[in-house]
C-alpha cells in the first residue's frame, strides 16, 4: 500500500482591527441647571445618581468631562440625543464626540 504524505499548507488569517472608539464629552455651560444635567446623564447614558453627579461636577470644574466611550455610531447617537433633550427644554447643554487615543 503506497504511503501518502501531507504537506502542511499555510493558512493566513485576516487581521481584524477593533473598531475605533469615541469619547462622548460633556461641555460645561453656565446656564443649564445642574439637576437637569444629572437627569440627562441618567436618562441617556444610564449612569446612576452618584456617577452622574461626579461627571456633572467634573465638567463644571474643568470645563469638560468624558461621559463614556462607545463605537462611533453609538457615541454620535447618544451625544445627539442628549444635546437634543437639552435643546427641547431650552438649555444650551452640549455633548460632543472625539476619537479615543
Amino acid at each position: 500500500m503506497p504511503q501518502t504524505t501531507t504537506v502542511p499548507g499555510t493558512v493566513t488569517k485576516p487581521k481584524v482591527e477593533r473598531p475605533r472608539r469615541y469619547k462622548v464629552i460633556l461641555l460645561n455651560d453656565d446656564y443649564t441647571p445642574r439637576e437637569f444635567v444629572v437627569l440627562v446623564l441618567r436618562a441617556v447614558f444610564r449612569l446612576n445618581d452618584d456617577q452622574a453627579q461626579v461627571v456633572m461636577v467634573t465638567a463644571h470644574q474643568k470645563g469638560a468631562c468624558v461621559v463614556a466611550v462607545f463605537p462611533k455610531d453609538v457615541a454620535e447617537t447618544k451625544a445627539s440625543e442628549a444635546t437634543d433633550l437639552a435643546k427641547a427644554e431650552g438649555y444650551p447643554l452640549l455633548f460632543s464626540t472625539e476619537p479615543e487615543d
